[in-house]
């Protein structure tokens, strides 16, 4: 007798090929577009004080940062990979990030295969997450909110088995936790819209004590414990001045609600399409509605702490979004056809409605997101139009070794100081605090005296005597006529700038001579520190 071994080397599915080819294409995208364009100005700025730290500078008070220590130590990482190879961090970090919110998609997607269903082919619900994670940041790609959003999938997977009555390991438990626990150590604010999804699951008779979220809490609790332990002047110096100034840049409410219509929106419809959710009594089912049910309350609590931020920046909105997106694309797939199918002749219509507003939402989602990349592609196809490419050509051309910029914008000091080598001249990485001070005095009739922000950038001009200042006229604040008005030196300081361009709302001016200080010896003015009050 003779046995015949055979071997089969199954195919992968035609699905599976499109869904490698859709998220390769995205990442490749991204990459790219990031790589090309100017670098994000806060991610610019944190892989700068990141470096500055890397080289024995003390953080909050050598470098003036407001936020938490976590992402400085984050990107440190790549900071000191770029440093050890020898090339840019943006080299490093652009792909690290990716990796990141790579790896948290197909955690998510494993934990949603034990469910099966639409659940149960892991490289599409892989490639769906990764592709959103990659594609929806845009230009914000990098940013905290954008990390924060991924490392919160996976509990948010086992929080939707959890609430359909199943289990995960303890170690998967602890291990989802510790990761979420650090994403919201990221922002901080954020665990805020864990809240409603907990309730949700609590009045459902769910337990509340459970390896996911009490591994969470004491991983937020050890970071904590590192703030005091290693990094004291975060709450002595940072925590103050955040809470004294950063006022300054609040929206009104109406105004945030203008500006994030289309999420509020989103978050409606979540609402509507959850009420009227097929409720079947298969174990497919009821795991993709507990899998709904989770997104669309993190979503909402998620909106809601971008309204108590009081911030009308985009990247404030990126948690909510990834998971009003994913909601609809789990309605959408699975729980439409389950609903169109069970319904009642005279019930179609209410099935059809609930269709339309999905499907507008997506398309309302995707009509923001390709207006928001478009200038986004189109600074990497030609960079050289960039208002900080420009910014840095003139810098090279001058001969610049001394530098500051008079705007709320971080962009035209970061990435252009990483990329021309030049010494930023202030402690701040923009004027946001100046503008803080101004907003206070409006507010309180008179500067906060615990916080003299417009003497400390007086003093760092006229001391770091810049070769180049910028002077942004496209944000109506003065900034410069209210220094000459408050502090002498810095105005006779200024009588010796002449402008030399001017282009995208910016004046472009060049010291002529050496006015403020010998400008032989330049000061390390990025360790000026911040003055304890």
């Amino acid at each position: 007798m003779t046995a015949t071994l055979s071997i089969s080397n199954p195919q992968p599915r035609p699905r599976d090929v499109a869904a490698w080819l859709i998220l390769l294409t995205a990442l490749t995208l991204v990459l790219v577009a990031t790589m090309r364009s100017p670098e994000k100005d806060d991610v610019a700025w944190l892989l700068y004080v990141a470096r500055k730290w890397l080289a024995g500078q003390r953080l909050y008070e050598d470098l003036v940062e407001v936020n938490p220590p976590l992402i400085i130590w984050l990107y440190a990482v790549p900071a000191w990979v770029a440093d050890a190879l020898g090339v840019p961090p943006k080299a490093v970090a652009i792909p690290g990030f990716a990796a990141l919110v790579l790896g948290a998609a197909w955690w998510t997607a494993n934990l949603l295969r034990t469910q099966g269903g639409i659940f149960a082919r892991r490289v599409p619900v892989f490639s769906a997450i990764g592709t959103l994670l990659l594609i929806l940041p845009g230009v914000e790609f990098g940013q905290r909110e954008h990390l924060m959003a991924a490392s919160v999938l996976p509990y948010l997977a086992v929080m939707a088995i959890w609430l359909n009555g199943g289990a995960v390991s303890r170690r998967d438990g602890m291990l989802v936790g510790i990761l979420a626990g650090l994403g919201c150590a990221l922002k901080p604010t954020y665990g805020l819209a864990f809240v409603l999804p907990e309730l949700v699951g609590w009045l459902r008779g769910r337990p509340v004590l459970r390896a996911a979220p009490i591994a969470a809490v004491v991983a937020a609790l050890l970071y904590a414990g590192a703030i005091l332990l290693f990094c004291p002047a975060f709450l002595k110096y940072a925590v103050p001045l955040a809470l004294a100034l950063y006022g300054g840049t609040d929206t009104a409410p109406l105004q945030l609600a203008q500006s994030a219509s289309s999420l509020l929106f989103g978050d409606a419809v979540l609402g509507l399409l959850w009420l009227f959710c097929y409720r079947g009594s298969t174990a497919r089912t009821r795991f993709i509605e507990a899998m709904f049910t989770i997104l669309a309350s993190f979503a909402i609590g998620a909106t809601i702490v971008y309204f108590m931020q009081g911030k009308d920046w985009f990247y404030h909105r990126i948690p909510a979004m990834v998971a009003i997106v994913l909601g609809l694309l789990v309605w959408s797939i699975d729980m439409l056809p389950s609903m169109l199918r069970s319904l009642r002749p005279w019930q179609h219509s209410r099935g059809l409605t609930c269709a339309c507003l999905a499907l507008i939402t997506i398309a309302t989602f995707v009509q923001g997101e390709a207006s928001r990349m478009r200038p986004w592609i189109e600074e990497a196809v030609e960079p050289d139009l960039s208002t900080e490419v420009r910014l840095e050509k003139i810098i090279r051309r001058e001969h610049a070794r001394t530098y500051l910029a008079f705007s709320e914008w971080i962009g035209l000091g970061f990435p252009v100081v990483n990329n021309t080598g030049v010494v930023w001249t202030s402690r701040f990485d923009s004027m946001w605090a100046l503008r803080g001070e101004m907003w206070r005095a409006h507010q309180d009739g008179q500067a906060p005296k615990e916080w003299p922000i417009r003497h400390w950038v007086a003093r760092d001009f006229v001391k770091g005597c810049p070769d180049i200042a910028v002077v942004d006229a496209r944000g109506g604040i003065n900034f410069v006529g209210y220094l000459i008005a408050s502090d002498a030196e810095f105005a006779k300081a200024w009588t010796h700038y002449r402008q030399i361009a001017m282009f995208d709302g910016l004046r472009v001016l060049k010291r002529q001579g050496a006015t403020c200080t010998d400008a032989k010896q330049l000061p390390r003015v990025a360790s000026a520190g911040l003055p304890s009050p």
